[in-house]
């Protein structure tokens, strides 16, 4: 089974979950496309540094989610995709990636809500999910950065209405 992104849930809300995400390390690719189009030419970037890593490096395991996140709204044209390295790894012992458009990048433990649903994580779907936590998280007087992370626990090829899929916004 894949390995998912360290946290522990803090508090159950009405409609969404306060986590305490560990520190990781990931591997980013910042694309200026659209969505859709950002997540495809990111992952293959990203999967082939975690395949091949550096000459005469192991690869890497896969870790769930992929995350493609923005700053400011998802209209946004920028987006950064994410492979999280595997627990307990550090930057100083990953190999260093051989393409210019992969980076490597500590992430400190965060507070975030969090809201999970089914099906294709489409920007229209994650738009929508993204409106209902941020309302929920503001019921709750929670003050919420503008980053907003869709995070995508399936292959593309698993059928839309069986593939897993959440929004992380970091706290303030």
């Amino acid at each position: 089974m894949t390995e998912r992104q360290k946290y522990q849930v803090l508090q159950t809300y009405e409609g969404f979950e306060l986590r305490k995400y560990d520190a990781c390390v990931v591997a980013q690719v910042i694309i200026q496309d659209e969505y859709k189009a950002a997540a495809t030419k990111a992952f293959r970037h990203l999967f082939n540094y975690i395949s091949k890593g550096n000459a005469g490096s192991a690869s890497i395991a896969m870790t769930a989610p992929v995350i493609a996140l923005t700053e400011s709204s998802l209209e946004s044209e920028q987006w950064k995709v994410h492979f999280v390295m595997p627990a307990g790894s550090s930057l100083a012992q990953m190999p260093l990636p051989n393409a210019s458009q992969v980076e490597l990048i500590e992430i400190p433990a965060e507070n975030c809500v969090a809201i999970s649903f089914r099906g294709r994580a489409t920007k229209r779907l994650s738009e929508r999910k993204e409106d209902v936590l941020r309302l929920a998280a503001q019921r709750a007087h929670f003050s919420l950065s503008q980053e907003t992370r869709i995070c995508r626990f399936d292959p593309p090829f698993k059928p839309g209405f069986l593939q897993y899929n959440e929004i992380v916004i970091p706290t303030k």
